[in-house]
């Protein structure tokens, strides 16, 4: 009897003990870089980073690289990249195309290249697709101070929640910074103009804005974007 307890008790906990590894060996890199370049350079900048985004691509690791450019001002870029971990992402930094990149574009700067290395936190369990030409993507910095981060973590999982039951939503994903975990990036993909306006004024967006906004750490960084 105890031989058959013991062995019922193993294959309970068999797949527990799986599913924690799997998560553990999670090691995934979710990172965000923000290109801002003068704005008369704002159409070979874009140019400069499709051929990036070609070649990405084609790393080995990688799983995401999605160009964005501002609605306005439109000489503002995003990248929003997945690696399949840390190796990926420093073998595509040390790669020639990445290293060209930066080295044409950097006459054009007018900041520095803001590269945000992340963990996932709330990610969408299906891969992302291609983003159609109507559709608004959204990224937007999240910044509390630390002893605020568990409430924003609280916070930012129901609005994950709520937002990807709305009709509209296509992707809604959050990422947490490595080196400063109370430092969050929320980037959604909304089906249109419409499905994103009505995001916004929905009941559940005004009251995670309400919550926020007492305990964050700067403003609200919510920027648009279409991707190229």
């Amino acid at each position: 009897m105890r031989v058959a307890l013991s062995l019922l008790l193993a294959m309970v906990l068999i797949p527990i003990v799986s599913m924690q590894t799997a998560y553990a060996q999670d090691n995934t890199i979710y990172v965000v870089s923000y290109v801002e370049v003068a704005p008369a350079a704002r159409a070979a900048a874009a140019s400069l980073l499709r051929q990036l985004a070609n070649a990405s691509r084609k790393d080995e690791g990688n799983t995401r690289f999605d160009i964005l450019q501002r609605t306005a001002p439109s000489n503002q870029f995003a990248i929003v990249a997945v690696w399949k971990d840390q190796n990926a992402y420093d073998a595509h930094l040390a790669a020639a195309h990445s290293k060209e990149f930066r080295e044409k574009i950097k006459p054009d700067l007018i900041s520095a290249i803001d590269d945000r290395v992340h963990m996932g936190m709330e990610i969408a369990g299906t891969p992302a697709g291609k983003t159609e030409p109507d559709a608004i993507v959204v990224v937007t910095h999240v910044d509390v101070p630390p002893p605020k981060k568990d409430e924003c973590i609280a916070a930012l999982k129901t609005l994950v929640a709520d937002s990807r039951k709305e009709p509209g939503s296509v992707r809604f994903d959050v990422f947490q910074q490595g080196n400063r975990p109370n430092h969050f990036s929320v980037v959604e993909i909304w089906k249109d103009q419409s499905a994103y306006d009505a995001h916004i004024t929905a009941a559940t967006t005004k009251k995670f804005r309400d919550q926020l906004t007492p305990m964050s750490g700067a403003l609200y960084d919510e920027r648009l974007y279409k991707a190229i």
